[in-house]
């Protein structure tokens, strides 16, 4: 409170890009180059509220030492480490380094810097940037309480046969025919919890951030295409989001909740005709106009019961 007034701030530093090279010291060993390309995004609640009501900046952690921290940190981590050990890392610097420093929420996007093969052999120093984007934000409060949430973004996937969608409400401006027969195309956002409330509870190595995105993206795509040979039937894509959901909690019991989006990419079937000639052009769903706007947009969050959201 000041002046009668309420006030609920916090500042911090955006877009702060980073990439860090972790090279082996024996060449010899076989083990390849690691570089990962991070975007950080630092938010600090504080206890500056002079900065506000006067012109007391004494207790401002200034932005810019936030972004040359980001730096610094990644300079002295001299092991290899993912960008959630890199959020944590942050955020329990800045609540235990500054004491006017309440909380802080560290997010990070990793762009996917993937290893070239050659020859079908991983290149020692090689990459090539791929599709999909990872996700952290990281909450920490000065006690050590905690909230990490990671996710995905662009994930496209595709299945050209296998969709239908049929029997949903029909009125006077309903045109959409229903069909069994269809293309189904999405671009799939997610992110989800991990159970951790304190930063004690999370476990040391060999628990891996990094794989466990890599087996949830597995699990989604593989929920989402079915058995190689013969696909699983999609009714909905709302029934897909459902069941790709569940197959993530069944599976990894440290995650509390999965929220997907994705957006309903169309694939129109193309027909010509004209009033003197109806059946000029009659394709057999084999060619289709793609379309992306206007797209439905299909989201939910599942939960197991008790958890927090």
């Amino acid at each position: 409170m000041a002046e009668g007034f309420k006030i609920d701030q916090r500042h911090g530093k955006s877009r702060v890009r980073v990439a860090r090279v972790w090279r082996p010291n024996n060449r010899s060993s076989g083990g390849g180059h690691v570089i990962v390309e991070w975007e950080v995004d630092v938010s600090l609640f504080s206890d500056c509220l002079p900065s506000y009501t006067s012109d007391d900046n004494s207790s401002i952690v200034a932005t810019d030492s936030m972004k040359n921290t980001v730096y610094a940190k990644a300079k002295e981590s001299t092991k290899e480490l993912t960008m959630e050990q890199f959020a944590l890392l942050l955020a329990r610097h800045f609540t235990t380094f500054y004491p006017q420093v309440t909380g802080a929420i560290v997010s990070v996007v990793e762009k996917p810097w993937e290893r070239v093969l050659i020859d079908g052999k991983p290149h020692s120093h090689g990459f090539k940037l791929g599709s999909e984007l990872h996700t952290t934000e990281v909450t920490m409060k000065k006690c050590g309480a905690v909230n990490i949430v990671s996710g995905l973004k662009n994930l496209s996937l595709l299945k050209t046969t296998q969709s239908g969608f049929e029997g949903f409400v029909r009125d006077k401006y309903t045109l959409l025919p229903d069909t069994r027969e269809r293309i189904v195309a999405t671009e799939v956002t997610s992110s989800w919890r991990y159970k951790f409330e304190n930063i004690s509870q999370i476990p040391p190595a060999p628990f891996c951030f990094r794989q466990r995105y890599n087996e949830v993206k597995k699990v989604l795509s593989d929920t989402f295409f079915g058995p190689v040979d013969t696909g699983v039937y999609s009714p909905s894509v709302q029934n897909t989001l459902y069941l790709m959901a569940t197959a993530v909690l069944n599976r990894f019991q440290e995650i509390e909740w999965v929220h997907l989006r994705m957006p309903n990419l169309h694939f129109l079937p193309v027909n010509m005709s004209s009033k003197e000639n109806p059946n000029m052009v009659k394709f057999a769903d084999d060619v289709y106009l793609p379309t992306s706007e206007p797209h439905g947009t299909i989201q939910a969050t599942i939960s197991r019961a008790m958890s927090k959201l």
